[in-house]
């Protein structure tokens, strides 16, 4: 298949012509695999030295404690890309490991050859460092973004906080979420339970309705 389309979508290609991205991709050596759903991408305390872009499928950037108890930090979609932070580290061993939550293409991208320029000197490698650098700064401010949610004292509160934040960045008070309830709970950091009846609470008293991952919530609730 033929992902193109795809790659040309992504942050770290903006601005770069679907000619000149193959060419660009024989430059990078970028590699393409394939990963059977919850199987791991990246482990947590490796170390690596490239980063991947999702071309289909959807990859989930986990945290997991020594009891096994996971927290999703953030949710990868094709065209979007994952381990570039730790990749820049220098070795750094990964925090985080990297899951696929479906079956997922994923391709690989050597970090080295991201910031070095080569022997032939494409034009567009001063283009992709400052693509990559605004995907960095993406990225923190995405994680002060949840940061934000999860620090708020109770699940509805964790609930309300990333809810609105949802809703702002769809531009409708009827929007769809990228988790199932399980993988709420693992990122809002609370007890699925408790979170069900905070949910069933706020359904019941007229502040939101939802179906599955689609809510909608009611412009006459203030928080």
């Amino acid at each position: 298949m033929n992902y193109i389309s795809i790659i040309k979508n992504s942050q770290l290609f903006s601005g770069i012509e679907s000619n000149d991205i193959q060419s660009l991709i024989g430059c990078l050596s970028a590699k393409e695999k394939k990963f059977d759903k919850n199987e791991v991408i990246f482990h947590q305390g490796e170390a690596i030295d490239y980063m991947g872009l999702v071309l289909s499928g959807c990859v989930h950037i986990v945290k997991e404690d020594f009891w096994g108890n996971r927290t999703i930090l953030s949710d990868i979609t094709p065209s979007q890309m994952f381990g570039e932070s730790f990749a820049c580290a220098n070795k750094q061993d990964l925090t985080v490991s990297a899951i696929a939550v479906e079956a997922t293409t994923v391709l690989f991208l050597d970090i080295k050859r991201i910031l070095t320029t080569c022997s032939s000197t494409c034009l567009f490698h001063a283009h992709l460092i400052r693509n990559l650098i605004s995907v960095l700064a993406g990225k923190n401010l995405m994680l002060t973004g949840k940061i934000e949610h999860i620090t708020k004292r109770s699940t509805q509160e964790k609930l309300l906080s990333y809810l609105s934040a949802e809703s702002i960045k769809a531009g409708s008070a009827m929007f769809e979420i990228p988790f199932n309830r399980q993988q709420l709970a693992e990122y809002l950091a609370v007890d699925r339970s408790a979170m069900s009846i905070e949910l069933s609470r706020l359904q019941k008293e007229g502040f939101l309705t939802y179906h599955k991952n689609i809510f909608h919530l009611k412009e006459h609730f203030t928080n």
